[in-house]
């Protein structure tokens, strides 16, 4: 497995387009980012310097209105293909492989079974435009503590969506840190969840901190992944109690596993 870092969370100490040096010195693989969209993605071409962006996230709306994703809202899906387009366009110009989607909360009063036949037909459409431009479609689960109100705010229903949309270029962003939130055996979960997983990313639980601040059995769990047959990227997507570089004293243990 490579070990990536998120961009969104780690280094944060420095601007954005700064922190690709630091997650090289590091020893990171390669990294990823929520929402690059700010930045040009020349601009983030060149602070990456040849560093590979593995993963970035499709535009999940504006947050101040309390967006976490488009594609359950059916109101928004001239704007959630506009969102894929877009994300495409970086993928392209980044060398990113993958690309998440987040499906947010259904609005008031969407029937259940209209959502969950919209999110269908949307994560396909994903999947089929991203499958065109050589890039893998994600999907991700989030905990209910952490976004209330979340669509797949468990790992038997991002299944099931995954089912609806029954395409092969979808597949599941797996995160611990989520799963070990809401799901009660983590090491069950990896093993359910198995061929569907992508991609895969981490923090410790219940505090979404460095390995080693929570309950996670981390061994346990990388050995989970390759069992169930996951060899790709392992993304640390965690907030770091203080200065980032402090804070990477698992690197070591996690080579030695890997």
């Amino acid at each position: 497995m490579k070990l990536s870092a998120n961009l969104s969370f780690m280094f944060t100490e420095a601007p954005l387009l700064e922190r690709f040096a630091l997650a090289r010195a590091a020893g990171f693989d390669c990294v990823e980012i929520q929402f690059p969209y700010e930045h040009s993605p020349q601009a983030l071409k060149a602070s990456a310097d040849g560093l590979p962006i593995d993963l970035i996230n499709v535009p999940a709306g504006a947050p101040e209105r309390g967006y976490l994703g488009l594609a359950t809202d059916i109101a928004q899906k001239p704007g959630f293909e506009a969102a894929v387009e877009t994300a495409l366009r970086y993928a392209g110009m980044l060398g990113a492989k993958k690309l998440n989607v987040l499906c947010g909360a259904a609005p008031a009063g969407q029937r259940e079974d209209a959502t969950r036949a919209h999110v269908a037909a949307n994560l396909r459409f994903a999947a089929e435009r991203m499958a065109s431009a050589g890039v893998q479609a994600l999907v991700e689960m989030i905990n209910p503590f952490d976004s209330p109100g979340f669509w797949l705010g468990s790992l038997a229903k991002t299944l099931e969506a995954l089912c609806d949309a029954d395409h092969p270029n979808l597949k599941l962003q797996f995160d611990l840190y989520h799963m070990a939130r809401t799901e009660a055996d983590l090491i069950a979960a990896i093993e359910q969840a198995g061929p569907h997983i992508g991609h895969a990313q981490f923090a410790d639980a219940p505090g979404r901190r460095e390995p080693g601040t929570g309950e996670i059995d981390f061994a346990a769990a990388l050995r989970a992944l390759e069992r169930a047959g996951y060899r790709g990227v392992i993304a640390a997507e965690y907030r770091p109690q203080g200065e980032t570089l402090a804070g990477l004293t698992w690197m070591k243990a996690w080579r030695e596993l890997f």
